[in-house]
């Protein structure tokens, strides 16, 4: 008896052997190709090995990401799409294999033939058809690579990741992280690059994966994949690093959002410092006046907000029609704007210097999350903070010509003007840390429009930390340089200023 078996591994071939039954007979085997071919032969596009078990092609020499791609949402995308009940021709080319994403013009994949091969957003979805390189493998020259760009037009994210269901590609356009800051990027100081060019991020982060950009000279924004690992990670959303972390080594913002928080000699300005106000540990400790870490601690860095960052900046929620209730927009919240401006729908509208009232910006972040009972509410509380600072770092220093420097009295106003008139080298030292240069810091961090890379959240990351340390600036300027004491509306702010940083219960995250 002659009996030919098509089986994936040769490691079979006992257990098959004894299940046959057979003794004496001649057996031969034959190993199946690591591929099939394409259905649609004209793009080249694989698609499933095996679609009942949702082995891709290229997870036949690419076990790893196929196994870390089997847990993501890309996954199991078109069973979704099909479980959702309100599935259109339309949608279905975002939740298969198809022209999507990877450069391909005409109607590939699924669009070509609708067959399980091609269901699901499988590794060609993003990298393109790969019937040359599994043809040829060593031949670097049809090595499919995905792409780390993002816009609209592109081969990338964006291709699917947009319109009124999932606008992430149109939000993130009026994000920050859309932006290469070219002083940044083209300083002499290499570190830089490390946040402010998205592949630099990746190889900083020890991220080896292949991409179409990796070797070119240019820049790159903060695009999807320099946050989200597209082969699938073990934290949610695929995020690189978890975002519910305190520990500023391994959470996900922080990375890059916590540099320079408190000064030193020589360097009196603060630096991307929102992780360290956050989480208690920023800003110039004046002496005489201590400020505990776990109890200047504010909710949005506590057990109430588990997320931290994220929990404001990456807030989701659907536009709807106030007439009919009907679904209008959904929005991503990866314009990272906690609070975006809206337009008369309630649909963001990119602008970011609109006013900070419920009838301009829609709070439900703050809502949303059940700290705060309505938009009403918050947006009070963030006026009365931003008043407070305001008081108090106006006794500090008023940039009266508005040219970001501290100029002497009476050209600005305020204690360091009168310290940079009468004892000017207390805000050069280079080799110590004085008062002045201390409260230059903190009043850089926390007031308004006086240093465009301070927190820049007025006050809403920690306002415990930020009205306690301006009102103890005022304190020890006052006693270091002999100046005037303040008037008593700002005594009576310093006052309640440093009781509420005294009484915070101590039930929040800690910080290492």
């Amino acid at each position: 008896m002659r009996i030919t078996g098509w089986l994936v591994r040769g490691a079979l071939l006992a257990g098959a052997a004894a299940a046959l039954g057979c003794t004496s007979s001649e057996i031969v085997y034959r190993d199946r190709p690591p591929f099939n071919a394409a259905i649609d032969s004209g793009s080249g596009l694989l698609g499933y090995y095996t679609a009942s078990t949702k082995q891709t092609t290229c997870g036949n020499c690419h076990a790893g990401h196929q196994q870390d791609w089997s847990q993501t949402h890309h996954s199991h995308a078109f069973t979704d799409l099909v479980a959702s009940g309100h599935a259109t021709k339309a949608c279905y080319s975002c939740h298969t294999v198809s022209a999507n994403g990877n450069g391909l013009t005409a109607p590939a994949g699924w669009d070509f033939k609708a067959d399980s091969t091609y269901q699901d957003v499988q590794c060609e979805s993003c990298h393109g058809p790969g019937t040359k390189h599994v043809s040829l493998p060593d031949n670097r020259a049809n090595w499919p690579l995905a792409r780390l760009t993002l816009t609209k037009a592109s081969a990338s994210c964006a291709a699917c990741h947009t319109g009124v269901h999932t606008p992430f590609a149109e939000e993130w356009a009026t994000s920050g992280h859309a932006q290469i800051v070219s002083a940044a990027v083209n300083s002499s100081n290499v570190v830089c690059k490390n946040c402010h060019d998205g592949k630099t991020v990746l190889a900083a982060w020890g991220v080896t994966t292949n991409y179409q950009e990796r070797d070119s000279t240019g820049f790159s924004a903060t695009t999807c994949a320099v946050c989200h690992n597209p082969h699938g990670s073990p934290n949610s959303h695929q995020l690189r690093f978890p975002i519910d972390n305190p520990d500023p080594d391994q959470n996900l913002c922080m990375k890059c959002h916590l540099r320079r928080g408190e000064p030193v000699p020589g360097t009196s300005t603060p630096h991307a410092p929102q992780g360290f106000v956050l989480l208690g540990t920023g800003g110039y400790r004046p002496a005489g006046v201590a400020v505990d870490t776990l109890i200047a601690l504010t909710t949005h860095a506590s057990l109430a907000n588990p997320k931290l960052c994220a929990g404001c900046h990456v807030n989701a929620f659907d536009v709807t029609d106030p007439a009919t209730g009907g679904f209008v927009f959904h929005s991503t919240g990866h314009s990272f704007h906690p609070l975006p401006c809206v337009d008369a729908t309630g649909k963001p509208n990119g602008d970011t210097t609109c006013a900070y009232t419920p009838a301009a910006r829609t709070f439900q972040a703050c809502t949303n999350s059940g700290c705060h009972a309505n938009a009403a509410i918050a947006s009070q509380l963030l006026a009365g903070i931003k008043s407070d600072i305001a008081v108090l770092a106006d006794q500090i220093w008023i940039d009266s010509n508005g040219n970001g420097s501290i100029d002497a009295a009476p050209v600005d106003a305020g204690y360091l003007a009168i310290i940079k008139r009468d004892r000017p080298a207390e805000l050069t030292s280079t080799t110590r840390v004085t008062a002045a240069q201390g409260a230059q810091f903190n009043v850089d961090l926390f007031g308004e429009g006086r240093f465009g890379n301070g927190d820049k959240s007025h006050g809403v990351h920690n306002p415990f930390l930020a009205r306690a340390l301006l009102a103890a600036n005022i304190t020890e300027l006052q006693t270091t340089y002999a100046l005037p004491a303040p008037p008593a509306p700002v005594l009576a702010q310093m006052t309640k200023a440093l009781a509420d940083a005294k009484v915070r219960a101590p039930r929040f995250i800690t910080s290492r």
